[in-house]
């Protein structure tokens, strides 16, 4: 028989609070590795990284560890599966590598030298995302110790990869050759944040990505305008009207059928969105701007959360030296990302644009498009059951009702979702002044032991609400 709410949130909190050194300790031994998987140099360093989260979590009692090697950076994998055979299984995703940083970069302690000032923790990977990974050591140990199991509640895989900073270039390519070895009900993603320390949320979706560069080709050298001018197309010219053709009026992207499958917000969405505390000045300060912009009809919020862009990252063409030549170039380019959300498909998409840019070129252009590997959006309905529980398992943590949020950027997690055919969740505790990627990365410690709180309480949630997996 389970606890009461309170007396079992009384229980994970003592035992967290009872191991939060040794938990600190053990952190702060792994963030002294420099897993900078960007760097060649630091090769070695990923790999003892790897290494030594295995056998951490070999520690902490999961009976199976492996590494994964891949032609990059290798990846952790382990699973722990519950005695009950109608258990749900539980993928947890995350990352052991960092990005590269340096004490002259502006840091105030040595970014691998683990320091801890004002109850935070600054140091490399503090918060992204070896701390987020690590809580779920101390949480599964709770999760035990507290419900008298030697199992977890549900069936528990974790993937922990050693590229996420480089751009995951291996990973979908590993979720594909493991996908029955990783299998499972629901991904529960661990390299995300909250929205403030006052404000615990969740996340239930993340925008996917399409990136193109297209390169037109006019004369075949450059060409004195003066004897050439106005009688050939100009291919800087034809970039320019490219891109002023990329948006109407309203800003909404003027590509035919981009918006053809988009899921629309729904008003409940909208209403906790508009719940949040936003403050869209000191937004406008983070996002070093003046003023905002953007779709009409829709909230600064919902528009970098919920809604899809077109946006050019670059443009060139002709000569930029000093002073003036007088040219007619013989090409230019434009680099284009566009951001989907829940319906796109980046294939899809891709063919809208590449017709659409066939229809825009004059006669004497030749247009060349190239597109990068795409990624797709992932959005859980506010319904799902395993949303459920990863809000109660956060509320019960923080002890106030969360919020839910969702990202604007894109990441790998959504190659899980598209490969296993399993929902993604967002379970993070870091906040935006953790400083991700920059100097003096930190992690507040009471939010962290918070995560492991959430982690203990989310597997008997599961266990509990979710026992008919579709």
């Amino acid at each position: 028989m389970s606890q009461p709410v309170d007396s079992a949130v009384s229980a994970v909190r003592t035992y967290v609070e009872q191991h939060r050194a040794t938990f600190l300790d053990d952190l702060a031994e792994w963030l002294r590795i420099p897993s900078v998987s960007a760097r060649p140099d630091h090769a070695a360093d990923v790999r003892r990284s790897a290494d030594w989260l295995a056998a951490a979590l070999t520690a902490t009692g999961f009976p199976t560890t492996e590494i994964w090697t891949t032609p990059g950076a290798p990846a952790v994998y382990a699973e722990w599966p519950s005695p009950d055979p109608g258990a749900p299984t539980v993928l947890v995703y995350g990352h052991h590598d960092v990005q590269p940083a340096a004490r002259e970069d502006g840091w105030h302690s040595e970014p691998f030298e683990p320091v801890v000032r004002d109850n935070r923790m600054y140091a490399r990977g503090a918060a992204d995302d070896k701390g987020q990974v690590f809580f779920h050591t101390l949480g599964v140990r709770a999760h035990l110790a507290t419900t008298g199991r030697t199992a977890p509640a549900v069936h528990l895989k974790l993937l922990i990869e050693g590229e996420e900073e480089s751009g995951s270039p291996h990973f979908r390519d590993l979720v594909e050759r493991h996908a029955d070895r990783l299998a499972a009900d629901v991904v529960i993603v661990s390299d995300t944040g909250m929205w403030s320390e006052d404000t615990p949320t969740v996340c239930t979706g993340m925008r996917g990505l399409a990136e193109c560069e297209i390169r037109l080709h006019g004369p075949d050298q450059d060409i004195h305008s003066g004897s050439f001018g106005g009688a050939v197309p100009n291919p800087a010219t034809a970039v320019a009207r490219l891109v002023a053709a990329l948006h109407d009026e309203h800003a909404r992207v003027a590509i035919p059928g981009f918006y053809d499958d988009v899921v629309e917000l729904t008003d409940r969405e909208r209403e906790l969105f508009a719940e949040l505390p936003f403050d869209e000045r000191e937004w406008l300060r983070a996002a070093s701007s003046h003023a905002t912009g953007g779709e009409a009809g829709y909230s600064t919020l919902e528009r970098v959360w919920a809604r899809p862009t077109a946006e050019v990252n670059g443009i060139g063409g002709g000569y930029q030296g000093p002073g003036s030549k007088t040219i007619i170039p013989s090409s230019a380019m434009v680099k284009l990302s566009f951001r989907l959300v829940a319906g796109q498909d980046p294939g899809r998409i891709e063919k809208a644009v590449r017709d659409w840019v066939a229809g825009q070129i004059p006669d004497g252009i030749r247009c060349e498009i190239a597109f990068s590997p795409a990624t797709r959006p992932c959005l859980t309905p506010l319904d799902h059951p395993a949303l459920e529980s990863v809000a109660r398992a956060m509320g019960r943590a923080f002890g106030t009702p969360v919020r839910f949020t969702r990202e604007g950027g894109s990441g790998p997690a959504a190659d899980l979702q598209d490969v296993l055919g399993a929902p993604v969740l967002f379970l993070g505790i870091s906040v935006p002044s953790d400083g991700w990627h920059a100097p003096d990365e930190k992690v507040e410690l009471d939010l962290l032991l918070k995560g492991a709180e959430a982690s203990a309480h989310l597997w008997n949630d599961l266990a509990e609400h979710w026992r008919h997996v579709p």
